[in-house]
């Protein structure tokens, strides 16, 4: 099965975080508070795949009150935090769902995320990811994480589910 086939029955799709929808960079302030920067590229194409249909969620290992605040801005109503074992949590979502792994997708970084990835029908990677993940990824972007990544990996999906081919 092609890339596209495989991104075309994309009805669920879950990020990480910290260098997917960011840089990866941990900026802390003065109080020790945590700050992120999300591409706002990144959310419309977010928004986008929501208004098609296709479920969003964010399991990261990480706990943020700036992950808190950008998926209520972005309406993600799926997001876990803390989270040791990602794949059991997709698996679990999965089931409230009542989809399949045939109908899910991964964008991971690290090879904390490969379990979740490999079980997937789509897995896509940015290009910053670990070279591990890069390699079993079914798509690498040609940016990297919180610089259009998730962007490119929203576009594929909206053009395979509209079965016209990705730029």
């Amino acid at each position: 099965m092609t890339v596209r086939e495989r991104a075309a029955k994309v009805k669920l799709i879950a990020f990480d975080i910290d260098g997917v929808m960011t840089d990866g960079k941990l900026y802390y302030s003065d109080d020790g508070r945590e700050l992120k920067a999300f591409n706002t590229l990144d959310g419309q194409g977010l928004r986008f795949l929501r208004q098609a249909g296709v479920e969003l969620a964010i399991i990261t290992g990480r706990d943020s009150g700036a992950v808190t605040a950008r998926a209520k801005n972005l309406d993600i109503h799926h997001l876990f935090q803390g989270v040791a074992d990602k794949h059991a949590c997709m698996s679990a979502l999965l089931a409230r769902l009542d989809l399949d792994w045939s109908e899910a997708a991964y964008m991971g970084d690290d090879v904390v995320d490969l379990p979740t990835m490999q079980a997937c029908a789509f897995s896509a990677a940015p290009d910053n990811a670990h070279p591990t993940v890069r390699a079993k990824a079914d798509f690498v972007s040609a940016h990297r994480g919180g610089e259009g990544a998730v962007r490119e990996v929203c576009d594929l999906i909206l053009a395979a589910r509209q079965g016209k081919l990705h730029d």
